[in-house]
């Protein structure tokens, strides 16, 4: 909570100074009384900005996300405000934290692991990920210059496949 607290005191005007739009993802339910209104300064202060869009997940879990969209649906189709035949994945979507945000083209995961860490399990569905082990604190220009061009290698395919040149087989 102090880093929180931190960057919104330290970082929050450079960031708006160089025209960046904070959006905060994550559940605010039973957070700290001081918390919760330092996450809506931080989007508030910003939501006009048109450059880069930092999104920080804080008490961010994937399935809580999932969950919950599930339940806004579940609540909508309740109350007659939602045809249950109306839920589709774009419809699921429109519930997430992220709906406002496209999904990512590339995650890149440090320190070694190689998983996603319940890290947006929808969303990451056709992204690309670069695994390094560098860790967080040593993550510099160079390694993202690093990540960026083994991402810029990769054929995207968002879940086809390539096509297949038949075998031709020769007389033996």
């Amino acid at each position: 909570m102090g880093l929180l607290k931190r960057f919104i005191r330290n970082d929050l005007a450079e960031l708006h100074g160089n025209n960046v739009r904070i959006r905060v993802i994550g559940a605010r339910e039973n957070l700290p009384g001081d918390i919760a209104p330092l996450l809506v300064e931080a989007e508030d202060v910003t939501r006009a900005n048109t450059g880069l869009v930092l999104v920080i997940a804080f008490n961010y879990g994937g399935r809580q996300e999932i969950v919950a969209a599930a339940r806004a649906l579940a609540e909508d189709v309740a109350a007659g405000r939602l045809d249950p035949q109306a839920v589709d994945a774009d419809a699921f979507a429109r519930k997430l934290y992220t709906a406002d945000l496209p999904d990512p083209d590339l995650i890149i995961r440090t320190s070694g692991e190689q998983r996603i860490s319940n890290f947006l399990p929808w969303q990451a569905a056709y992204a690309e990920f670069v695994f390094t082990p560098t860790l967080w604190p040593d993550f510099d220009r160079a390694a993202l210059e690093a990540a960026l061009d083994e991402f810029a290698r990769r054929e995207r395919r968002f879940g086809g496949v390539e096509a297949v040149q038949p075998v031709k087989k020769t007389a033996s």
